[in-house]
């Protein structure tokens, strides 16, 4: 039935993908994907320091309410992304410290939530990964309903089951399990050209015609009047 269902990850990104993929800039794989997908500025970091990488465990809950977390806590593997869309409803928190020594002891790669926490402080002193939209002290219920392992969005950017999910202090991004490959060449190939411009820049020979050619086209002086 839709909005009560718990179906099968049918595949996931290799351990050697989020490998390759862990500790990049998410802002680097971001531009190799057109700058076109985002989390939302609202998803921040709640943890002190970490990197996050692994394939998404997507689950979509009813605002308010974490019966479908509880479960996919019992389902998770280790290096699992539990993601989670709850509309970013504030009102009550999804997750809290009891929650997060369970997934740290199933060896969980860490916790996305569209959506409030609790027990903040605890959760911020750690290195456990865990982005939420917000936090608030009231509790959740849990009564469902709920989907496990469904594709999701939150704010526009879909996450299939098993697609790769990197976070770090910039943010999130889901990377499409048929797109990894070539966006791990791609990130490579634009962090070889950043390193190429700093030093340029440090050798005082950064090219920056780029920007009068470009006023230019769109018809603006380039020297001041």
């Amino acid at each position: 039935m839709v909005g009560l269902q718990i179906l099968k990850r049918t595949r996931q990104v290799s351990a050697q993908l989020v490998q390759a993929f862990k500790g990049l800039p998410v802002a680097n794989i971001s531009d190799c994907m057109t700058r076109m997908t985002a989390a939302g500025p609202r998803l921040r970091p709640m943890h002190k320091s970490g990197a996050l990488a692994g394939p998404a465990l997507t689950v979509k809950c009813r605002p308010g309410d974490n019966l479908m977390i509880h479960k996919a806590l019992t389902m998770a593997q280790p290096g699992d992304v539990i993601v989670v869309d709850a509309g970013g409803d504030l009102t009550n928190s999804l997750f809290g410290e009891i929650m997060m020594a369970t997934a740290v002891k199933k060896g969980v790669a860490g916790i996305v939530l569209n959506g409030a926490v609790r027990d903040s402080e605890e959760i911020g002193q750690g290195t456990f990964p865990l982005y939420a939209a917000g936090v608030t002290h009231r509790g959740p219920y849990k009564d469902g309903p709920g989907e496990i392992n469904v594709p999701i969005a939150i704010d526009g950017m879909v996450i299939h089951p098993g697609d790769l999910v990197v976070g770090d202090f910039d943010g999130l991004l889901c990377v499409p399990f048929d797109d990894a490959e070539e966006v791990l060449a791609a990130t490579h190939k634009k962090m070889e050209a950043e390193k190429k411009t700093l030093a340029d820049i440090a050798a005082g020979t950064l090219d920056t015609s780029w920007i009068d050619a470009t006023l230019k086209r769109i018809g603006c002086n380039t020297e001041p009047r």
